[in-house]
């Protein structure tokens, strides 16, 4: 039996593309069940329904700072669509310990920073401001705190004396959207396990390769 996903956005939806590409093969672990919007119109939407799948929204507005009232609905719907796992896509809403805590373990988000290093608001700028040699992104569980969940995978790039934030952020996207899908598919599998703080995965080993920089010719 696949998992039943719901992928939360409030944008464009461009891991949530991702996600669906990757569910739509035979073999993978999970379906997108549903696509929650707290945006009418995040043009995410008509992604997802183009690819066949089921949408809704939930405006957040209304709401104002009741994110406890915004939440029964949206807990609402999940239930009513049987979802079992969450990925969260540039869902641009923060949310209560209560719900968070009901999700543990089986809520994902992606954040394009190696974290710990550079949560929150314009990790790119941070990343370079910093003048780190690499950068890259993290998918991790979500917890109260924002950005700081175990983490479940991660990837990275290297930063270029040249690079702006915008390329910045370009390369690291196709980063996104390359180790979401797995990060999801070993928490489908049952590959993932949380000891402690630290996220632990199945079968995992060391790689042999290294990614280095700057590299001067």
């Amino acid at each position: 039996m696949k998992r039943r996903v719901a992928i939360l956005i409030s944008g464009r939806g461009s891991n949530m593309a991702a996600l669906i590409r990757a569910a739509a093969a035979a073999d993978f672990p999970a379906e997108i069940a549903l696509v929650i919007s707290n945006k009418a119109d995040a043009p995410g939407l008509e992604r997802a329904r183009a690819s066949g799948v089921t949408t809704e929204v939930i405006e957040s507005k209304p709401f104002g700072k009741d994110r406890a009232g915004f939440e029964k609905l949206l807990q609402a719907a999940l239930d009513k669509h049987g979802i079992e796992l969450i990925c969260l896509g540039g869902f641009m809403r923060l949310f209560t310990a209560e719900f968070t805590k009901a999700w543990y373990g089986r809520m994902l988000n992606i954040h394009p920073s190696l974290l710990p290093s550079f949560p929150g608001l314009d990790p790119h700028g941070q990343a370079l401001r910093a003048g780190v040699k690499l950068s890259g992104a993290t998918v991790h569980f979500v917890i109260p705190e924002t950005d700081a969940g175990p983490i479940v995978m991660q990837g990275a790039v290297p930063v270029s004396d040249h690079d702006t934030a915008e390329t910045l952020s370009e390369r690291i996207l196709e980063l996104e959207h390359r180790i979401y899908p797995e990060a999801l598919r070993l928490l489908a599998t049952g590959k993932v396990r949380i000891e402690g703080d630290v996220c632990k995965t199945a079968g995992s080993a060391a790689s042999e390769n290294f990614l280095i920089a700057p590299v001067v010719g």
